[in-house]
């Protein structure tokens, strides 16, 4: 199977000229105080008036909302203050990924603080898997619990929690995921998908859920002590907000609505965090990385989605999550600190499997005959480790362009038997649902769970050709051609003397970013590279680009040598962010180029010539305005190029690149590429120059030696092309 070239198709999410439109923007801005095209980023998401945009800047936790709003809430607090009251055994049943350890973390935490008999439980991935097992229960019956909270799991544990009321185990059911259609028989189920829940905001992560569980714990707290209720959230943020955003990020849940403001706080406070176990994993991660002013490092949602949740999210991928959760619960310093390593050689050995892995999925993706057209690559294996295999079901995805299901029947029978169940972990694109896609084939699995593009299953061997043959079946009816387009939105263009520093300053109004909330890029049209420079050993690339007279340096990130598709000298059009460039207290303003192609503008110039050349060649009369007919100076001047580049011992010359090159120098007149065509052949037919066109463009040359002095006007083909100029006057 080969890799879907995806075409990559740019969107300007705003576009100036809409009248209306532009003045209720204006007058948005107007209000505001700020520039038009912030206002612009404003509209892009979602916010239409002054009100609702002012409200989702300044970040205040007075508009949380009332987490009482959630089915089910009511009786949730009840339940867990009956248990409080009645000191009796709680046990907090999680996840064993980040906002599973988060939730787990944040929960037991505030329960102890209420003085609860409390402890946690997580489930191994290998010998228990994922959610809720019988087993699980009936060993916490065993041991004396009586009520079970379960958070980032449980909707589906209908089963589980049937079988813990013949044992007398209530259960309170906290999650985000999607829901079936029968809920599980617990004393409550709060989960914001709930087709019957009217809470406002669905997007919540398993911790924000449990955040919203605890805030509502705490108004009832404050309705009975008489404290003022808007205290007692500011309490639970200042609290709570670190680790609920970590498992926010971690979930990739979008920054918009609660989210937003949970993350803004949480990020707060992790810069100044008195968390030892928190503190020791940043250091551990970023090797106490400080600003060289002396300032201590902002925080940012980078930081945690790239360096803090891989390492806690390696302990319940390949070990054991509880790992990471005694380190969030840890007070002393040294000890956190050698947790912190713990987590960190646990990731390292993660790293390590992953590339295994990917590896051998790569093979086998090979192995498949180039007529399959599965649009869902399902991939199985008996020795790969199952905590590892979602990620790599990311890679494979972002690489191929399409979902892409891994299994892992690892630790199965060592005889494989059709009745091995394998674990198996799935990513999506937009455009398939991949929990609605594991519904249309769920007879062929033994269980099944997750999100729109990422969810866990698991199958029996002997049902795996027929759930490959059935997700594909049904993949190939939602998934058209141009959803397998990569579309790449801009908020909106921009022209260089919009990029300043106070347009970049502005920008941080907008933090912190995320999904729904992501960065603001911007799209520029026709910027001329003057300037490359590799960096990074040559996996980066530093640009000088231009506009307009005006010049600003370009990070591209992940483009080295001979990936660019351009050349100092080139037109080309930009996808980017804008940043700044804070070095040794200077601050200046920089791009960060998300895609960059040939410039759109100029391309469709070169086709449009190239049209019109094959035209003049049929014979096709043309007018002394199009400038076509070279004169002595101008075969002289390629003439001259190409013998240089030969002395060099180049002999290949692509067109393009050949009509940059003569066109160099300002003061010359330039030569269009009709004009270069025929220089080319007048050279070709007066044997000045053995010229052949390879096709795409390129050409392989040799310069003869000429003693003599040619005239051009000897060309048989130049006295033609005169011939056919309707209005020549010589």
């Amino acid at each position: 199977m080969k890799e879907i070239k995806r075409e990559r198709v740019w969107i300007d999410r705003y576009t100036f000229g809409e009248e209306e439109q532009d003045r209720s923007l204006r007058e948005m801005a107007q209000k505001m105080g700020v520039s038009e095209l912030f206002a612009v980023l404003l509209w892009n998401r979602g916010l239409r008036s002054a009100t609702d945009a002012e409200r989702f800047l300044r970040l205040e936790q007075g508009d949380f909302h009332d987490p009482y709003l959630f089915a089910d809430m009511e009786a949730a607090v009840e339940r867990i203050f009956s248990a409080l009251e009645s000191n009796e055994s709680i046990t907090v049943y999680g996840d064993y990924d980040v906002d599973g350890v988060t939730s787990v973390t944040v929960l037991y935490l505030y329960l102890k603080e209420l003085g609860g008999r409390v402890d946690f439980r997580i489930p191994k991935r290998e010998g228990e898997g994922y959610g809720v097992s019988c087993r699980a229960v009936e060993e916490l019956a065993q041991n004396g619990t009586s009520l079970i909270i379960t958070v980032d799991t449980g909707i589906t544990a209908a089963e589980e929690v049937a079988y813990a009321k013949t044992l007398g185990v209530d259960f309170v059911i906290t999650d985000h995921h999607e829901c079936r259609a029968e809920l599980p028989n617990a004393c409550a189920v709060v989960n914001p998908h709930r087709p019957d829940c009217p809470y406002p905001f669905k997007e919540l992560a398993g911790v924000g859920v449990v955040f919203k569980v605890i805030c509502a714990c705490e108004m009832r707290r404050c309705r009975q002590s008489g404290e003022p209720i808007l205290d007692g959230i500011r309490r639970i943020c200042r609290t709570y907000a670190d680790l609920t955003a970590v498992g926010t990020i971690a979930d990739v849940m979008p920054v918009v609505d609660e989210n937003r403001l949970i993350v803004s706080l949480g990020l707060k406070l992790m810069e100044h965090t008195e968390r030892s176990g928190l503190s020791a994993l940043m250091d551990a991660a970023f090797s106490k990385k400080k600003a060289e002013d002396g300032k201590k490092t902002a925080v940012t949602s980078g930081m945690i989605g790239f360096g803090i949740a891989p390492r806690i999210n390696a302990a319940g991928r390949i070990s054991d999550a509880a790992i990471a959760v005694r380190l969030l619960l840890e007070q002393d310093a040294e000890k956190a600190r050698l947790a912190a390593e713990e987590l960190c050689e646990i990731n390292r050995h993660r790293q390590t499997e992953e590339n295994r892995i990917v590896c051998e999925a790569y093979a086998k993706i090979e192995d498949m005959v180039e007529s399959n057209e599965d649009r869902v690559i399902v991939l199985d294996s008996d020795n790969w480790h199952p905590g590892v295999i979602g990620i790599v079901s990311s890679r494979i995805t972002e690489r191929y362009g399409l979902p892409s299901i891994l299994i892992s029947f690892d630790r199965a029978s060592k005889q494989p038997d059709p009745m091995d169940v394998g674990k198996g972990s799935g990513r999506s694109i937009k455009g398939m649902n991949l929990v609605e896609a594991l519904a249309a084939c769920e007879d062929c699995l033994v269980k099944y769970g997750g999100h729109e593009l990422a969810a866990g299953l698991s199958v029996r061997r002997g049902e795996l050709e027929e759930f490959r043959t059935r997700i594909n079946a049904y993949a190939r009816q939602v998934l058209s051609e141009d959803v397998l387009q990569i579309r790449m939105e801009a908020d909106c263009a921009l022209r260089m003397s919009d990029v300043t520093l106070r347009f970049a300053q502005e920008l941080t109004m907008l933090e912190p970013f995320g999904v729904g909330n992501s960065t603001p890029v911007f799209s520029m049209r026709d910027v001329t590279v003057k300037r490359i420079t590799h960096i990074g050993g040559g996996k980066h690339t530093r640009l000088l680009v231009e506009r307009e007279g005006v010049t600003v340096n370009a990070l591209y990130f992940g483009m080295g040598e001979g990936a660019l598709g351009f050349e100092a000298g080139d037109l080309i059009d930009i996808l980017f962010q804008v940043d700044i460039n804070d070095y040794k207290n200077v601050r200046s303003v920089q791009l960060i180029l998300q895609d960059a192609r040939p410039a759109e503008g100029y391309s469709k110039e070169l086709a449009e010539q190239k049209a019109r050349y094959e035209t003049i060649c049929g014979g096709a009369p043309f007018a002394a305005a199009e400038d076509v007919i070279p004169n002595r100076e101008d075969c002289a001047r390629v003439y001259k190029l190409l013998r240089r580049e030969y002395r060099a011992e180049h002999n290949l010359i692509e067109l393009k690149g050949l009509l940059k090159q003569v066109n160099a120098f300002e003061e010359e007149p330039a030569i269009n590429s009709i004009k270069l065509r025929y220089i080319l052949r007048i050279l070709h037919e007066l044997k000045l120059c053995e010229i052949i066109e390879l096709g795409e463009e390129l050409y392989r040359f040799a310069v003869t030696s000429v003693t003599d002095k040619t005239s051009i006007d000897r060309s048989a083909l130049l006295q033609k092309l005169k011939s056919q100029c309707t209005d020549r006057t010589n």
